[in-house]
């Protein structure tokens, strides 16, 4: 990434985009969302366009393999410093999220900017409810 571009704040796996492009096949377009609530509200979850109301309380961090990436205004507090990457893996979560069927489930990592990057990261956008 040069020195002009921004340093986007979400970013996918290439296992993860092999199961977003199954689930983009079968559902259409995608978005992701993290709530950061109980049980698996802090794991990302992905429902098909039209299916989840983004709330007010949500900000848009970006883009995954073309899907709008939202989370809870409160979860980014704690995230504001980070890349989050997310990841599919082998196991059923205990969510809504398109993916579970197919025997997998998302999940985010972290990973802390540099001071270089923090200055160029992109900033996120309020969420268009």
């Amino acid at each position: 990434m040069d020195q002009q571009t921004g340093v986007q704040r979400v970013s996918v796996t290439e296992a993860a985009a092999q199961v977003i492009d199954q689930l983009r096949a079968q559902h259409g377009e995608l978005l992701f969302h993290q709530s950061g609530g109980c049980c698996d509200g802090s794991a990302p979850m992905c429902f098909a366009v039209g299916d989840y109301r983004v709330g007010a309380r949500d900000v848009c961090l970006g883009e995954v393999h073309g899907c709008k990436f939202y989370m809870n205004r409160d979860q980014f507090e704690y995230y504001q410093n980070c890349e989050t990457i997310i990841d599919a893996v082998p196991g059923r979560g205990a969510s809504f999220s398109l993916e579970i069927p197919l025997g997998v489930r998302f999940l985010s990592r972290t990973r802390l900017f540099s001071e270089e990057e923090l200055a160029r990261v992109c900033p996120p956008e309020a969420a268009e409810v």
